[in-house]
């Protein structure tokens, strides 16, 4: 993998080059094949007089549960060629055309009062949106990467691209990047950690929710998990209805309350536990354990329609022994989170045994709190 020093060196020369207006077309360029060395080149995403905002027709979107990134927070969006829509599906991902773009931009939120000093971010929740008016106010955060899926006539393509260290471009990186960084949190504690962005392969092993045809798809862009309100510049909308207004998306409800919707794990006043821990446990793991994924070998499928406790992972011994599983003779022990592998391997920070493999570094304390206190919930016993 590269290092953000490497990259910024080149990333900035680019930058130069690209910044010819010339070069940049006015609207989103979709390109039916190659690889951009440049984001810059599809004109999704502009950076303009401090700030960095979306081109038009580029609609932003975000998830009820989002998908835990060593507590980067993102900007998500979604970009299709006119008079092209998405196709409605109560349960997988929608149906997206040929030339859709859908981007996520991972960035920190800098420290309260404080300037870039080359490694500290805050330790915030993403919950607590930075997002003004649709826009990033770049002198507060901290671009890191933006990972592009775009749909091609063979498919989805999936390419990253690591921000340089000026925040004016950001340039392919197919083999990956580190970046060395600290969380400090609002009391001041700080968590040193370095951030992986995942090379182009690497982003094969979440996005192939169908292990056999290993085709990649996407994971956010489904109904439960669009199905809430967004704070457009525009005022609050949900986003189902907004992206059926912009022309985006077909065969949806009318009414949103007639499609599914996931709970918000952190703070849904309304909804159960059980449902804010199965929320989480679907979007962060249950793209590879399902039926169909990556993981379905390990016979513990974490999706929202899997319901049955054993495949769940209740009273289930691991397919992992020894290390893999802390010694813990269950996957879920009932009413023992300390016994169960699900939460040893949740907390680990050791990748040949932390879970999820890929995307973070540092363990989620409030993601493990929550599954240790649905687990602790839990009745009915084990027997060897």
């Amino acid at each position: 993998m590269l290092s953000r020093k490497s990259i910024s060196r080149f990333g900035v020369a680019l930058a130069l080059v690209l910044s010819l207006p010339a070069c940049k077309p006015a609207g989103v360029h979709f390109f039916a094949e190659g690889q951009p060395a440049a984001l810059s080149e599809w004109s999704v995403l502009k950076v303009r007089d401090g700030r960095l905002s979306l081109n038009e027709g580029v609609v932003p979107y975000d998830l009820n549960t989002p998908l835990f990134t060593d507590y980067a927070h993102k900007l998500r969006t979604i970009w299709m060629p006119q008079g092209k829509s998405a196709r409605y599906d109560a349960q997988g991902a929608f149906d997206f055309p040929v030339g859709t773009i859908i981007s996520k931009t991972f960035y920190y939120p800098l420290p309260w009062g404080t300037a870039w000093d080359g490694k500290s971010v805050a330790r915030t929740s993403p919950a607590d949106s930075v997002l003004e008016g649709e826009t990033l106010d770049l002198s507060k955060i901290r671009l890191v990467e933006t990972r592009l899926l775009v749909r091609r006539e063979g498919g989805w393509v999936a390419l990253p691209y690591v921000w340089n260290d000026a925040q004016t471009e950001a340039v392919l990186t197919r083999t990956g990047a580190m970046e060395d960084l600290e969380l400090v949190g609002a009391d001041g504690a700080r968590e040193a950690f370095t951030y992986v962005v995942p090379d182009q392969n690497q982003c094969g092993s979440c996005h192939m929710p169908e292990n056999r045809s290993r085709a990649l798809q996407p994971i956010g862009p489904k109904a439960r998990h669009l199905n809430r309100d967004f704070d457009y510049a525009g005022g609050a909308e949900n986003q189902l209805v907004r992206l059926a207004r912009a022309g985006y998306l077909s065969g949806a409800p009318a009414d949103p309350a007639q499609a599914p919707r996931n709970a918000d794990w952190l703070d849904d006043a309304h909804a159960s536990l059980d449902a804010r821990a199965r929320a989480y446990l679907d979007i962060n793991c249950g793209h590879c354990h399902s039926p169909t994924g990556a993981a379905i070998t390990s016979g513990m499928w974490l999706d929202a329609h899997t319901r049955d406790r054993l495949h769940n992972g209740f009273c289930k011994q691991p397919v992992a022994a020894g290390k893999g599983t802390g010694d813990r003779l269950y996957d879920i022990l009932p009413g023992d989170a300390d016994g169960s592998v699900l939460v040893f391997r949740m907390e680990s920070d050791d990748p040949g045994m932390m879970m999820p493999e890929l995307g973070r570094s540092v363990t989620h304390r409030e993601g493990v709190a929550l599954i240790r206190a649905w687990i602790d919930a839990q009745q009915g016993k084990c027997d060897l």
